[in-house]
């Protein structure tokens, strides 16, 4: 499990911080699904930066709590939001004692792509599309908060990117660097990537690979681009 002490101490000294400019309000709904698993869906905005009745943290992890071990499957189609909301989230779905197999429904962008990583498997529809690119923050004073918020901002960056490499392999300047560019990602490039393990409803597709040869193949792609 990571270390999230890192974070927390980062959290204290932020600011405003969120990776998205504010959309629709979220929607988090929690519903039974079939063989005793639950279906959490996260559409739209995570965290209330700007008090838009977004998903936070707290009302996610209250709803984790009335969930079994039976497994859940985490459906996401969000923007992003708030870095320490989507944080939190994460680490509350790596605690819970279910296995956890993440969907990508349409898009999980900034801050939803990380959380997607919470996944002990990631799915991605073939239409649907992932985004990453370097954490953002809104800073108002002199010269002195600025910079502190550019050190927040790098700091925050580098420790999301770690994230990425965790999940897909890889290194994690590599993924810094992609989040420098604002990478998007269509579903197959996704999977090459190594932050998708398979593709949704491809007709084309060949018969799924087990889930080892999956991550083995996957971070190796990862690996060999970054060399």
């Amino acid at each position: 499990m990571r270390d999230l002490s890192k974070l927390v101490a980062l959290a204290d000294r932020g600011r405003v911080l969120a990776a998205v400019r504010p959309g629709e309000p979220g929607s988090l709904r929690v519903t039974a699904a079939a063989g005793g698993r639950t279906d959490v869906r996260v559409y739209g905005y995570i965290g209330s930066v700007w008090d838009e009745g977004g998903i936070t943290a707290a009302g996610f992890a209250k709803e984790l709590d009335r969930i079994g071990d039976g497994g859940i499957d985490l459906h996401l189609n969000s923007g992003g939001g708030s870095v320490f909301d989507a944080v939190a989230m994460h680490a509350a779905l790596l605690n819970h004692p279910s296995d956890v197999v993440s969907y990508v429904d349409g898009v999980a962008a900034s801050a939803a792509s990380f959380l997607a990583m919470a996944g002990g498997e990631v799915v991605i529809e073939k239409p649907a599309k992932m985004m990453i690119h370097d954490a953002q923050g809104l800073t108002y004073g002199g010269p002195a908060e600025h910079a502190e918020m550019l050190e927040l901002l790098n700091e925050l960056s580098d420790t999301i990117a770690e994230m990425y490499a965790d999940r897909a392999g890889g290194k994690v300047a590599d993924w810094r660097a992609a989040m420098r560019d604002t990478t998007w990602y269509s579903s197959a490039q996704a999977v090459e990537a190594g932050l998708a393990d398979r593709v949704a409803n491809d007709s084309k597709a060949s018969a799924p690979e087990d889930r080892r040869s999956q991550l083995i193949r996957a971070r190796a792609r990862v690996a060999l681009r970054g060399a």
